[in-house]
């Protein structure tokens, strides 16, 4: 992951605010994924507050090893892999990103500065692209 040393503490600085509004960001990403393509709402099966939870457990773990990306490897691959058990396809990456970063941008307000975007941008390709490898579709 080629992240620079600043992208990595802006990352990390705005995660902590983010996570003590955790549920909330949860609501407001996964009503503004369904509002980007509604069809992914067909791929939810359990409870939405669970899954929200499970969402920030991820992000977490990404934000929490930025400095040693050799540890959400493997994490990564097998989130693909069950993903895409779950009927995940590659394309859904986008809109699921954009989510996110709306997600942030609500948040954080003036505080998601585009310095702070382009960082989570970098992140969330990484993520992306190492999930998508593991991936047939």
């Amino acid at each position: 992951m080629a992240l620079t040393a600043h992208q990595v503490t802006l990352i990390t600085e705005s995660f902590k605010k983010v996570e003590p509004i955790s549920l909330k960001a949860a609501e407001i990403f996964y009503d503004t994924l369904f509002s980007y393509d509604p069809s992914l709402k067909s791929l939810f099966k359990g409870d939405m507050k669970q899954q929200g939870r499970k969402l920030m457990a991820m992000l977490h773990a990404a934000v929490s090893t930025l400095n040693a990306p050799e540890q959400l490897l493997p994490v990564l691959q097998q989130l693909a892999k069950r993903h895409e058990g779950y009927g995940v396809k590659k394309s859904h990456f986008t809109p699921v990103g954009n989510a996110l970063l709306h997600t942030l941008k609500v948040g954080l307000g003036d505080d998601f500065t585009p310095e702070t975007r382009a960082a989570w941008v970098a992140l969330l390709h990484f993520v992306a692209d190492t999930m998508k490898a593991e991936m047939a579709a």
